[in-house]
């Protein structure tokens, strides 16, 4: 008791911090932070939970990780009892970041080893990004790596897009969020997660019980006599739900489960009568327990797993409303102040805004904290993938800063970008969310930059864009006599490919009287989001025989950091995905040794190739099978993929695995100068690039990084230089084992993609780079001989590949060059010196030729159109229109448009002139070229051309009064150009009568 009354008197004299108004009657922003005796009550008392004199008490052996074999959870939950449901939480408006500490410092207390967030870009290919708390430890869950600890705890960076039309306008959806969860690997199961979860709600949380609902699977019936029977909750309080609700599954087959849910209610006081969970105004769920039991077959019956787990989700935003008594997740403290920023740029004030302004501050309050924490995480806006999600998320930034009249940075600079100020505040609340965001801000500001300033001249596109749609639209609806009407296909392709918003796209077209077929719009939404989220919305898991085969496989010995070749044991083998006890010569086959040689593909570097043989008297073999490939399963069981060339090889046989030492140090070579590129890299372009991926082969490297612009001549020398001023020095590396924390404390890089563990390997080369990593590399910096970079190029925006040869390969390369410029000096009969000029002056002349020939060309067109301009022919009555349409032979597209341009000066206002021609074979182009007075008669060239070039196979546009078009049909010109002169002479009698 008297620990409960210092904890209480000190949470009353918490220090103040930034909360919303809105729950500040002073409109003062205060929240109540922990005071440190409230840490030290964690750091002395975490065994012992103590409140109204009821005690909890945990084993000693169960703190240090111990599993629950042979022993039993002393677990004391005193029933609910309705006289004590006040609201305990009233003085203890804790912070987002107390709330995240103290949800792992709970279950830290219980023997659970508080595990980082794992990146927001997945190691899993069945997903783009990180979606649920559960993704990292899926292997574990199927069973295809052994559980590193019985039990977890994480609080894991998620992004979810499925919803993001939702973001902003409920209380609860966002794209990015944080899960706090508790995961058992086969160790507690049911009773302790449901009573652990009422502890930490009730108890830790302080939420008062009458504010609690409980939803169960229909058919658990354990689960409801535990919250019933020995949690307390009253029957009425618990909700029997149906399989699509309360029934998780990871696929058609799979891990499964029944799941609870804990929800709060905002309004007790609707009574038990008619209750509906789903109902957002009243319920929120907050806290899902998923009870993984069940291995769903192909026929749909389930069967028990061997190994039954715990897998948890309570959203930290959700949490953190209730506790701070804020309508909705985006007033509390992890959201609100960078929708104050965005406030502040847009001259508004959130509580005095109007509806449809704060829901703009919610969604750039949302977004940007998950675009900075992708980009932090490596991915950079683009086109495809994860990176399209990163632009899109940005364009409904930027967008949505427009509709709320930020302009420019906000701060008078009308060129400049605002995004970057509000992700300064992203950042500076990121410190307990990921530590390495700050470390990485430069970089994340220019990619915000300079994506939004990308986006804006989009924007400026599609202004442009619904301009000319409304005057089709208007022109169309006066020859129709309909009402002018923007097609919702129109305004969706506005909206989607240049992130017009239809907000404006509507404003815009009133002002014009035309309105926007908006069900049409929603149609084409509506279709998007499906694909959406059928292409993102689950996390796949399945257990088939691969799991089973490996399931009682040790893990490979890795031998070779030291050794080529060694004696070691099949363990197995495997012929298209089915274990075998022999395979024979010729077939494909899968080895699983007990210890090899063989590097497995990891950290960018291939796996080896080589030999498993096994010799018998005067070294005659009799077994031989050449491995062409290493990859790693179910964690670090390598597996030896190749063909049987020689006799029958079984398992249990004792064989020779010996790895291709000139492959393998072609590798070496290559990782060691990876290496040394990335070292090379951050001091000539910045410390600021880090890398986006790698390939380690044997005859090259290839270095994904990320950077804004291509790399200079003279950057490219420079690192070249650099390079290989360290191979020169003859640099011994050197290898080491640490902890992880003390190897990111000394410095060393992570390389991208690999999965660290809390012991890593370190590659240092002293005085250049050193990096955690766990592939093979040479013993000194002279083996790699030279370097050489051989390409440059731009993959995605922002990201940049260098591709390069060290070693053997540096070598051959340049002997390679040296030979196809001998072969120069030969055919042009000058010194290698001279060579660079020699084809420059021929360079010139080449283009002087052309030059000169497309004049000619051009002359030549202009002097058939001259002989063509008394062929023109008067249309109308009330305005004479001169018309032309002519053939004009193998007349190229650029002299056909000169042609155009000297007739519309030769016949003057008013004529229409249409020619077509065929400058090659399977080619057609067309030119239309009207004058003023034929177009504000209505008749467009730009529409004109359209249907014509369509006869001939193609298509084309451009301005009202002149356009181009190309065809792939010459066999239909003669017909079109008589089409077109026909509907010109049609078109025109009517207008110009």
């Amino acid at each position: 008791m008297a620990i409960t009354l210092l904890l209480h008197f000190n949470v009353q004299a918490c220090m103040a911090t930034n909360l919303p108004p809105s729950r500040d009657p002073d409109g003062k922003l205060r929240a109540l932070q922990l005071s440190g005796y409230y840490r030290l009550y964690y750091k002395e008392f975490c065994p012992f939970s103590v409140h109204h004199g009821l005690s909890q008490t945990f084993s000693s052996k169960r703190s240090s990780g111990h599993t629950t074999q042979n022993k039993k959870y002393i677990t004391s939950v005193k029933p609910v009892n309705e006289e004590l449901v006040e609201d305990k939480s009233k003085d203890l408006q804790v912070t987002g970041d107390s709330i995240r500490r103290r949800f792992l410092q709970f279950y830290a207390s219980r023997g659970h080893k508080v595990l980082p967030s794992a990146s927001l870009v997945p190691e899993d290919p069945t997903v783009l990004l990180t979606i649920a708390g559960m993704l990292q430890f899926k292997p574990i869950f199927l069973g295809k790596v052994p559980r590193l600890v019985p039990c977890a705890a994480t609080a894991q960076r998620c992004i979810r897009t499925n919803d993001v039309e939702n973001v902003g306008r409920t209380a609860r959806h966002h794209t990015f969020f944080e899960m706090l969860g508790n995961f058992s690997f086969g160790d507690y199961f049911k009773k302790e997660a449901i009573k652990w979860a009422w502890e930490l709600t009730t108890i830790e949380f302080g939420l008062p019980a009458n504010r609690l609902w409980i939803s169960i699977y229909e058919e658990d019936d354990e689960a409801f006599a535990i919250w019933h029977d020995e949690v307390g909750v009253p029957v009425e309080r618990i909700k029997r739900m149906g399989e699509d609700d309360n029934f998780w599954t990871s696929g058609i087959t799979g891990p499964c489960g029944p799941c609870s849910e804990i929800y709060y209610d905002f309004q007790p006081e609707k009574g038990h009568s008619d209750i509906d969970l789903g109902d957002d105004t009243r319920f929120m769920e907050f806290y899902n327990l998923v009870f993984m039991q069940y291995n769903k077959k192909d026929d749909g019956s389930l069967e028990p797993l061997k190994q039954k787990n715990i897998d948890t989700g309570l959203g930290l935003e959700r949490m953190a409303r209730i506790l701070q008594k804020v309508p909705n997740n985006y007033e509390t403290d992890l959201i609100y102040p960078i929708i104050q920023t965005a406030s502040e740029l847009a001259h508004v004030t959130y509580e005095t805004a109007d509806a449809q302004s704060k829901t703009s501050l919610k969604i750039i309050g949302d977004h940007m904290r998950a675009i900075v924490y992708l980009i932090s995480d490596g991915v950079v806006p683009s086109n495809i993938g994860r990176g399209y999600i990163v632009r899109r998320l940005v364009r409904r930034v930027v967008r949505t800063g427009r509709l709320l009249g930020i302009k420019g940075d906000g701060k008078g600079n009308t060129d400049g970008a605002f995004t970057p100020h509000i992700a300064e505040k992203v950042i500076a609340l990121s410190s307990h969310i990921d530590e390495d965001v700050k470390g990485r801000t430069g970089r994340i500001l220019e990619e915000l930059k300079r994506e939004e300033l990308r986006f804006v001249q989009t924007l400026e596109r599609g202004e442009k864009l619904l301009e000319e749609m409304l005057s089709d639209a208007l022109a169309s609806a006066k020859e129709d006599g309909r009402f002018p009407c923007l097609a919702g296909k129109d305004a969706f392709l506005l909206y989607d490919t240049y992130g017009f918003p239809v907000e404006i796209t509507t404003e815009v077209a009133q002002e014009r009287g035309v309105v926007v077929d908006m069900k049409g719009f929603d149609i084409e939404m509506d279709n998007q989001r499906r694909q959406s989220q059928a292409a993102h919305n689950a996390v796949k898991l399945e257990v088939g025989e691969g799991a089973d085969i490996m399931e009682n496989i040790s893990d490979t010995e890795f031998l070779g950091y030291d050794m080529l070749s060694a004696k070691a044991i099949v363990e197995s083998l495997i012929v298209n995905g089915k274990s075998v006890l022999q395979v024979s010569e010729g077939h494909d086959v899968e080895v699983l040794l007990n210890r090899t040689p063989f590097y497995a593909e990891s950290g960018g570097q291939i796996g080896d190739h080589g030999f498993i043989y096994i010799s018998e008297g005067e070294n005659r073999e009799n077994v031989v099978m050449e491995v062409k490939d290493v990859q790693k399963s179910a964690g670090s069981i390598f597996v030896h993929k190749g063909t049987i060339k020689q006799g029958v090889l079984e398992v249990g046989r004792e064989v020779e695995a010996a790895v291709d030492a000139k492959l393998r140090q072609g590798a070496k070579v290559h990782h060691t100068a990876t290496h040394l590129l990335q070292s090379a890299l951050r001091r000539i372009i910045g410390q600021e690039t880090s890398q986006a991926g790698s390939l380690v082969a044997f005859d090259r490297l290839r270095f994904d990084f990320n950077y804004h612009r291509p790399l200079a001549d003279t950057e490219i020398l420079q690192i070249e230089e650099l390079i290989n001023g360290w191979i020169g020095d003859a640099v011994l590396l050197q290898t080491k084992v640490m902890p992880l924390a003390e190897a990111k404390s000394a410095g060393a890089i992570a390389m991208f993609g690999e999965k660290y563990g809390e012991e890593v390997r370190v590659v240092e080369v002293p005085g250049v780079s050193m990096e955690l990593c766990g592939g093979t590399h040479v013993f000194n910096t002279s083996e790699i001989r030279g370097f050489k970079i051989i390409s440059e190029q731009g993959i995605a925006s922002g990201v940049r590949r260098i591709e390069a040869v060290a070693g053997d390969a540096f070598v051959e390369y340049v002997n390679a060059r040296d030979y196809h410029m001998k072969r120069l000096c030969t055919m042009l009969k000058v010194k290698a010196e001279d060579v660079t000029t020699r084809v420059e002056n021929l360079v010139e002349d080449l283009r002087l030729a052309r030059n000169e020939i497309s004049n000619l060309r051009e002359k030549t067109a202009v002097f058939k159109a001259s002989s063509l301009a008394n062929k023109a022919f008067v249309v109308g009555t009330s305005k004479e229109i001169r018309v032309l349409v002519e053939y004009m032979d193998d007349t190229d597209a650029d002299s056909l448009k000169g042609a155009a341009e000297f007739l519309m000066n030769n016949l003057q206002d008013p004529a229409a002139i249409v020619l077509g021609s065929c400058p090659g074979e399977g080619k057609v182009s067309l030119v239309a070229a009207f004058t003023p007075t034929v177009v504000d008669l209505g008749v467009q060239a730009r529409n004109f051309i359209g249907p014509i070039a369509k006869l001939c196979g193609g298509g084309g546009g451009g301005r009202p009064n002149f356009a181009q078009a190309g065809g792939r049909k010459p066999e239909n010109l003669l017909n079109a150009l008589e089409n077109a002169r026909s509907e010109l002479v049609r078109i025109l009698s009517e207008k110009a009568s």
